[in-house]
Order: structure tokens, then sequence, then C-alpha cells
């Protein structure tokens, strides 16, 4: 199960408006993480990083049956939330916490906003796509009211099936966000210029 462990970085939590949560993907950190902030236009943003136990947060790929990465994968789930809570107790509405990640840490995020009755000012999510086997649409009752929320992945990730991306897509615009998917041909696991700028251009505010 996973301890809580939070890396900070940006404005202060008690003195910011808005605030990011980044997740970090398996075998990273979450300074790897807080360092794709200085690409984003977050400037008084407070930065939240959780840090997974063992630097991952549930064990199998994120495509396996979902009773396999338990107890880890709600032990994760947990500690989004209380991260969230941090932010809310400092007087951050949740329209003003946003949610980010890589890969593993994508999944988590999506998991974590598909799965809330509060809705985040928007969702970033590099290179990742809903948890489980099949998407378990019970589990999800938000309405997002047009959340914005970014996916973009490569045609051929080795762990994020192009067709998971984009079922993930349908599933959150039928909660009613405003999800933009975008699928890069040949692009690494990674993160590119493109999708940076586009987050910036149309999800974090100015």
């Amino acid at each position: 199960m996973h301890q809580k462990q939070l890396v900070t970085a940006g404005k202060p939590l008690q003195k910011a408006e808005r605030a990011l949560i980044l997740v970090h993907g398996r075998g990273a950190n979450a300074r790897d993480i807080l360092s794709l902030a200085d690409y984003l236009n977050v400037p008084d943003f407070a930065l939240l990083a959780p840090a997974a136990t063992n630097h991952t947060w549930y064990p199998f790929s994120f495509m396996a049956p979902q009773a396999a990465n338990e107890p880890w994968l709600s032990s994760a789930l947990a500690i989004l939330e209380s991260v969230f809570d941090d932010a809310t107790n400092a007087g951050i509405a949740p329209g003003n916490i946003y949610l980010g990640g890589f890969s593993q840490g994508a999944c988590l995020a999506l998991e974590f906003a598909a799965r809330q009755t509060r809705k985040p000012g928007g969702v970033l999510a590099f290179s990742g796509g809903l948890i489980g086997q099949e998407i378990d649409r019970s589990n999800y009752q938000t309405n997002f009211e047009q959340t914005p929320i970014f996916i973009g992945c490569s045609d051929v990730d080795p762990h994020i099936p192009r067709r998971r991306v984009e079922e993930s897509g349908d599933v959150l615009s039928e909660m009613n966000a405003a999800v933009t998917v975008h699928i890069y041909p040949g692009m690494g696991h990674t993160v590119n210029d493109d999708e940076l700028q586009f987050v910036n251009e149309h999800i974090l505010p100015l």
C-alpha cells in the first residue's frame, strides 16, 4: 500500500489560487514529473506531485484485470484524493485544481477524474487511458460539464494501445467532458512540443 509522500514546487499552497497535481509514471519519481511544469503555463500555481511506493502506482499493465492491480490501484486513487483534499482544504476551488500525468500517471489521473464527483479545472493526460481490462463505466458517475481533457499518445506506443486512448476519449465525452485526443504517428513513449502547446493554449488558464 502507498504511503503519502508529496513533493511540492511553485507557489506555496496556502498562497495559491490554482493548483496542478502531477502524477509520475512507472519507474519515475515525483521530481521527474515536476520538471514538466517548466514547459507549462503554471507560473502562479501550487505544484503537487505525489510519489509512488517503489516508483510504481500499480504492479501490472493498466489494461490488466482491475483486481490484479489491487490493492495498489485503490491505494493510489486514495493518495490522489488526499492531495486533491489538501488543495481544497487550502481554499482552492475544485475548478481551479488541474490534474496531469505521464504514462501510468496519466492513466491514474484520468481514472481519478472520472471517478470524482468534484470536477477539476482540466486534465492533461500524456500517453494514458482509462484503467481496466475493459473500461467499467459503472465506476464513473461524473458529469464533467465540459471540463477540458486532453489525451495525447503515439499510434504505436508500446504501453498504451491507440484503441484504448480513443475509447477513453469516447467514454469521457459521453460524461460531458470537452475531450481532445491527439494521436501522433510514430512518436515514442514521450511528451512532444505539440502536446505542450495545446494544453498551454486550450486548457491551462492564462
